[in-house]
């Protein structure tokens, strides 16, 4: 019997995956990905360039118990792992293999910063607009492999533009530490959601240990947001700890003016830009039992230029001054690594990232909550 196929619609493209990458145990509800297979049109995945690819084991569980590793990498290298998608906005999962410190990076730019330890996850939303995903896991630490343990992939809408979003630049007093539902360690940004509406907005957080104006301008940190960011979105950035440490040769005045820089180049994208200034150390108290580091960390040209440039300031040295005068030394070292008096702990984190949306808050910015808690109980 001739069944005539006119008018029969074609396979859908698929807008969800799971892939579990190795040469191990493929996990269930998983497409197992070896590092050989090459992309093929027809399987709508695989990777570019498998000569520049090698399977790994990892030291975890199901699909953390191998990997592939990326022999090749950058923002802008083609060894990536490529997907066929219907344009659209997706959420993309990562769990990374065994490595110390590794970044993800796709359709050219970074996305995930730094995510440390082995069997790391985090989750990015982005855009697809030409068909298909470009993924790689690149440097984040020179002399690391970079490795890749599993990938989901989920479609959120059928409109390639991100949520409203709040984007974070800043060093390690801001940035992520992974696990980053229950690690000791914490910087503010990664906090902030407990006191973001997140029905309204994501966070991004693109801040980095170690990371000077410099380096946060010229090293793909901006690119990546200048690619993405968009009217409505927020820009926090706070530096100026490490830009003071003699060996980044960095002058208060250079400094100022890479800051505006960014500042300016955000603007012009139609964004908010809030500046922020750094808070200082657990034992920057008196003999009256008063905090305060208001001369650190380049702080008075950080206060000038949001002035000069009429953006919003988060002056969050000063307010968490005030914050630690008011519950004394040994709470306030409390709230610090131990050993530490620079890198705040999760509750420190936690009180710093309060700090920044209570004050944002006030000065009429949407999007930021009391706390948590006022979302979830909302009807």
């Amino acid at each position: 019997m001739f069944v005539s196929l006119a008018g029969s619609p074609a396979k859908a493209e698929p807008s969800n995956y799971k892939f579990d990458f190795g040469d191990g145990g493929v996990e269930k509800g998983y497409i197992g990905v070896s590092s050989s297979d090459k992309y093929d049109p027809q399987k709508r995945y695989g990777f570019n360039t498998p000569e520049n690819m090698r399977n790994v084991p990892a030291s975890g569980t199901g699909v953390g118990s191998d990997a592939v590793q990326f022999v090749t990498y950058g923002t802008k290298s083609a060894n990536t792992f490529n997907v066929d998608l219907p344009n659209g906005l997706y959420e993309v999962k990562v769990t990374l293999g065994n490595t110390a410190r590794a970044s993800v990076a796709a359709e050219g730019v970074y996305q995930i910063i730094n995510m440390t330890g082995n069997n790391a996850t985090d989750s990015f939303q982005i855009p697809i607009t030409d068909g298909q995903l470009n993924l790689l896991v690149t440097e984040g630490k020179a002399g690391t492999p970079f490795t890749l343990s599993a990938l989901e992939i989920n479609k959120l809408s059928r409109h390639p533009v991100t949520n409203r979003t709040i984007y974070i630049g800043g060093d390690s007093t801001v940035c992520n530490y992974y696990p980053l539902d229950s690690g000791v360690q914490a910087g503010w940004g990664q906090m902030l959601p407990k006191f973001v509406d997140t029905d309204t907005f994501q966070i991004r957080n693109m801040a980095s240990g170690g990371q000077i104006a410099r380096g946060f301008r010229n090293d793909g940190q901006l690119e990546a947001i200048l690619k993405y960011i968009k009217p409505g979105d927020y820009f926090i950035l706070q530096l100026g700890i490490n830009d003071t440490n003699p060996k980044n040769t960095t002058t208060e005045a250079e400094f100022k003016e890479i800051m505006r820089d960014m500042v300016r180049q955000v603007k012009a994208k139609g964004a908010t830009v809030v500046l922020s200034t750094p808070q200082g150390r657990a034992t920057d108290f008196n003999s009256a039992g008063v905090h305060s580091s208001v001369n650190r960390w380049y702080r008075h040209s950080i206060v000038a230029l949001a002035q000069e440039e009429h953006v919003p300031l988060a002056d969050l040295n000063v307010l968490s001054s005030a914050y630690f005068t008011s519950i004394g030394p040994e709470a306030t070292l409390a709230l610090y690594m131990k050993g530490d008096t620079l890198h705040p702990n999760r509750a420190g984190a936690t009180e710093l990232a309060r700090l920044v949306a209570e004050d944002l808050r006030r000065q009429g910015l949407d999007g930021f909550a009391v706390d948590k808690k006022q979302q979830n109980e909302r009807p």
